[in-house]
């Protein structure tokens, strides 16, 4: 359930605490005041960091120990201690005695360790391309490639994404496994040229339509469900849909495709969203929340002069014929 938001690089140049908490609360929209976990060692500078009064009224400020002292002192802000467990261990460390083919697994819980082998983690990219067969579950491996061949942003937006997809797979009782893999998955050829996307798109057995031939990144949704068929051995045509048409949509969707395209559109790195289009999605129904989405989707395109894509344009004219 962690998850990374980059908005501090995406920000670029000098970062303030103030600001991060500003726009996490724009987007996040928590009920109350979130948690602030700070190293205790940072508590004494606390009060010299930019506008430090307002980030003790904005935000639960807990404290975490990091040494082995007695705690932060006269800390004159409002705040919460954490009873955590001080380790003196980092992934470094681990890292290297790895590489050096030391003994490391005794530095972490058995958990952990699992982990760090199953995933083969910390290892050369070759070494683990020469180790197949290691990763036992589909959705660990496609994590894995998805963090290996995107880049940064595109990996926790895809992250991001199957976050909210398995909660909204809850929310309208689907399976919340299918909507987490298709999340994690749903971009993974994003990063291949525009040579590979023709070449695995086609294997669909459809055409490439004239908009996808000037745009062959439109390609991507369709080589993503190939992929996953082929490569990864998925036969579930929910997910497969689901995957083929999260970025122009389809009439024929079903709920999982359109978890998916909702969870793609709206997910938190995502800026520019309209605070109300995230509300829906903690109460909204499942048809509701997808035509609010594809809704706020095409009038953002067409703010942009973007070309709509032959199957959104079909998507949406079924939807206005269908209204009562």
């Amino acid at each position: 359930r962690l998850t990374i938001d980059d908005c501090e690089i995406r920000r670029e140049g000098v970062s303030y605490t103030i600001d991060t908490i500003r726009d996490i609360q724009a987007r996040y929209r928590p009920d109350g005041k979130f948690g602030l976990i700070l190293g205790d060692d940072l508590a004494d500078s606390f009060s010299k960091w930019r506008k430090a009064d307002e980030i003790a009224e904005e935000t639960d400020i807990i404290l975490a120990r990091r040494f082995k002292n007695e705690g932060p002192g006269d800390f004159p802000y409002p705040h919460k201690i954490l009873d955590n467990e001080i380790v003196d261990i980092s992934s470094r460390l681990i890292r290297d005695k790895l590489h050096r083919g030391e003994n490391w697994r005794y530095l972490v819980p058995q958990a952990v360790r699992c982990i760090i082998e199953d995933r083969r983690l910390y290892l050369p990219v070759e070494d683990r391309e020469r180790s197949p067969g290691l990763k036992k579950e589909v959705t660990a491996i496609l994590e894995d490639e998805a963090r290996r061949t995107l880049s940064p942003s595109r990996f926790a937006h895809s992250r991001n994404t199957a976050l909210l997809a398995w909660d909204l797979c809850g929310r309208f009782g689907l399976d919340r496994d299918a909507g987490y893999l298709a999340g994690i998955a749903h971009d993974i050829c994003k990063s291949m040229s525009s040579e590979e996307l023709v070449k695995l798109a086609r294997e669909d057995g459809e055409p490439v339509s004239k908009g996808e031939s000037k745009k062959n990144a439109l390609l991507h949704a369709r080589a993503g469900a190939v992929l996953l068929r082929k490569r990864y051995g998925i036969q579930d045509k929910e997910i497969l849909d689901a995957v083929r048409y999260h970025t122009t949509g389809n009439k024929t969707m079903g709920p999982l495709a359109k978890v998916l395209y909702i969870a793609d559109k709206i997910e938190m790195s995502r800026e520019g969203i309209e605070p109300a289009l995230r509300d829906m999605a903690l109460n909204a129904d499942l048809e509701t929340l997808f035509q609010a989405t594809l809704k706020n989707t095409i009038a953002w395109l067409r703010s942009r002069a973007v070309d709509i894509s032959w199957g959104t344009r079909r998507l949406l004219a079924a939807m206005q014929r269908e209204k009562p």
